[in-house]
């Protein structure tokens, strides 16, 4: 067997080595220097993916295996009709992420925010295929990822701050009985939420609209996507959620200011006092509200109803959750902040020391 491979999987918006900004600007780490890149001069084999910046996890996922197997991207012929968008996308031949790809790679894929759900449904697709793709694809057309049989090759999972099980962020703004305005914000939080909102806000480009990452996003959306990726028993599972959120008055979480960047102040306060119930009865309590300004840290510990359980680092087992301590965090935390920097190296060769002891 080859050594192991730590592949980084960015979030919504993000970007990785393919895209010019990253070097100036690196998503892993940021300001406080690139994590990938200390990861490779410690001698390992590192690297940054780059996918679509708000992709649905299928578009994603697919993307991140053309990089991995240095092929074009194939979308797949059932997804491609479906959802109203070119079958193929950029051809990485000769441009491979990693340096092999076959029986012997040891895949350990670490993903941050929506990276999270894109490393869980490839690391899936590589295991069991697609049985919609392969009948709708004549033989000898059919993408190996498709295909399955590779489930080998990825060895271990990290999720980070990833919407496991979906964010209220969506949900709340559908919900027309939640009135956002009587929120209270700052008017600068405010401002700043309507810049981000801006900035990320979705060009469409004549796919349906299933097809994008804020539709996965959707609690009855996410738990419908869990329900078709398994957890693989010879895989090592390790999450970890963050918390930037204090307690207040009628089960309500706040923004921890001295933690939360001013970016996500306005979305943690409507995230920490939103409640309700989705279409499919998820039902939406106090257990909701501690967020990372994005995310609720409900979502980001593991998949609902999958094995889990806390990480005990002299005991971390395969087909498990291994859910460490939640951390106390923003979500921006990983990328080394973006108001308020942060520094998150110390994490990073905390995780990296575990994870040599695992694979």
């Amino acid at each position: 067997m080859g050594k192991p491979v730590f592949v980084f999987c960015h979030g919504l918006n993000g970007h990785g080595q393919y895209d010019a900004k990253y070097a100036k600007n690196p998503y892993w780490g940021g300001k406080s220097g690139d994590v990938v890149a200390e990861w490779r001069a410690q001698g390992l084999d590192a690297y940054a993916a780059s996918v679509a910046p708000q992709g649905s996890a299928w578009d994603r996922a697919c993307e991140l295996y053309a990089q991995l197997a240095g092929v074009r991207v194939d979308y797949g012929q059932a997804h491609s009709t479906a959802y109203c968008h070119e079958r193929f996308g950029r051809d990485f031949t000769g441009q491979a992420l990693i340096p092999s790809w076959d029986d012997d790679t040891r895949l350990v894929l670490i993903g941050h925010s929506f990276g999270g759900v894109t490393i869980r449904l490839m690391a899936e697709l590589l295991a069991h295929g697609s049985a919609e793709e392969q009948a709708a694809t004549a033989p000898g057309e059919l993408s190996p990822l498709f295909a399955g049989g590779m489930g080998e090759r990825v060895v271990a999972i990290v999720t980070l701050a990833a919407p496991t099980n979906g964010t209220t962020a969506y949900d709340l703004a559908l919900d027309p009985s939640f009135d956002a305005s009587k929120v209270k914000v700052p008017v600068r939080n405010r401002l700043l939420d309507r810049f981000v909102k801006r900035r990320t806000a979705i060009k469409m480009d004549g796919r349906d609209e299933r097809d994008w990452a804020s539709f996965d996003m959707l609690l009855d959306n996410a738990q419908a996507l869990n329900e078709r990726i398994s957890t693989l028993p010879h895989v090592y599972y390790l999450s970890a959620a963050c918390d930037a959120t204090l307690p207040a008055a009628g089960g309500v979480r706040v923004p921890d200011r001295r933690l939360m960047d001013p970016l996500f102040v306005s979305s943690s306060s409507r995230i920490g006092c939103y409640s309700g119930t989705t279409a499919a009865g998820c039902v939406v309590d106090d257990a909701w509200h501690p967020n990372d300004g994005l995310v609720n840290t409900i979502s980001e510990r593991a998949p609902f109803g999958a094995p889990q359980r806390p990480l005990d680092r002299d005991d971390v087992q395969p087909g498990v959750w291994n859910v460490m301590d939640d951390l106390r965090a923003d979500h921006s935390f990983f990328s080394g902040g973006y108001m308020h920097k942060v520094n998150p190296h110390f994490f990073f060769q905390d995780l990296q020391e575990l994870l040599l002891g695992l694979v």
